[in-house]
């Protein structure tokens, strides 16, 4: 078993626990590379069966772009403050190892999203994976845009306000939940469609099945206007501008710990219908 362990030593709390885990892996499997979880591409000459990453939610969806057309699962360790991805701490890591670096782990598949940018003319200027979310952002002078809907050609709302977020899934617990939108299980393909501050009591977020293509057009923009991905890929919009979105054909491979579940992660992690603190039931 070959694996390439990545992760951001120069952050403390990474540093914290990154020989603890490479001395983890390195009892079961060859370590044949470390590298800085960035974003840059790989050298097609490295080979590998696994890839760990030591960081934050941030860091895994980094990396799980980074890896993206190999089809190799990623196995994420959790140094950063909420780690809702990344089901390994050094001591679960231990407790799995065999599993986790043997012939059959536990795999789970999730859909990520195939985003272009287009000129009003046709030309692509952009072409990239988002994992969690794609965001139209309102940006400086933060005065309200006025985006345009369509769904498979279908024709779609006229959308004023502060952006939108079209999300996966896996993106469900990010932005989007916090604008409103809904949590949806990662085992479901679609894509979840939140406004941001709409000009309208009636917009409510719309979740659409995966093989359809969700369009956005700029009609209005702000010199500030820009198309955001994961929250780690920046770009400028203008008047006239098509974002098109919609299922990657690909799917991200997360090694899941056959301990903890979905709804576990949304208790304790996210505090799903967390109640208020009542008196006669302590803290």
């Amino acid at each position: 078993m070959k694996v390439l362990l990545a992760a951001s030593p120069d952050r403390p709390e990474t540093a914290s626990i990154l020989d603890k885990v490479r001395t983890i892996v390195a009892k079961h499997a060859e370590i044949v590379a470390e590298i800085q979880a960035d974003s840059a591409a790989l050298s097609g000459n490295l080979l590998f069966d696994r890839m760990v990453a030591v960081g934050g939610d941030g860091t895994l969806i980094a990396q799980l772009r980074r890896i993206l057309d190999r089809g190799i699962p990623l196995v994420g360790v959790n140094s950063g403050r909420l780690g809702f991805l990344a089901e390994f701490d050094p001591a679960s890591l231990e407790a799995q190892a065999k599993s986790i670096f043997g012939p059959n782990p536990l795999v789970r598949q999730r859909m990520v999203m195939d985003v272009m940018v287009k000129r009003k003319d046709g030309t692509m200027v952009f072409h990239g994976v988002a994992v969690n979310d794609v965001v139209v952002s309102a940006g400086f002078p933060f005065r309200m845009i006025e985006l345009r809907l369509e769904f498979s050609g279908n024709e779609g709302p006229d959308v004023s306000g502060d952006g939108i977020i079209i999300a996966s899934p896996v993106g469900s617990t990010a932005y989007t939940v916090s604008a409103g939108g809904p949590i949806v299980h990662p085992d479901v393909e679609a894509l979840i469609v939140t406004p941001i501050c709409p000009h309208s009591l009636g917009f409510r977020p719309i979740v659409v099945p995966s093989h359809l293509d969700i369009s956005v057009r700029v009609e209005r923009a702000n010199d500030g206007t820009a198309l955001m991905l994961d929250g780690q890929t920046n770009i400028r919009l203008a008047v006239g501008d098509i974002i098109q979105v919609g299922r990657h054909q690909s799917m991200a491979r997360l090694v899941g710990n056959p301990e903890v579940t979905y709804w576990q992660q949304l208790l304790s992690k996210m505090r799903w219908a967390a109640p208020p603190t009542y008196r006669d039931r302590g803290a």
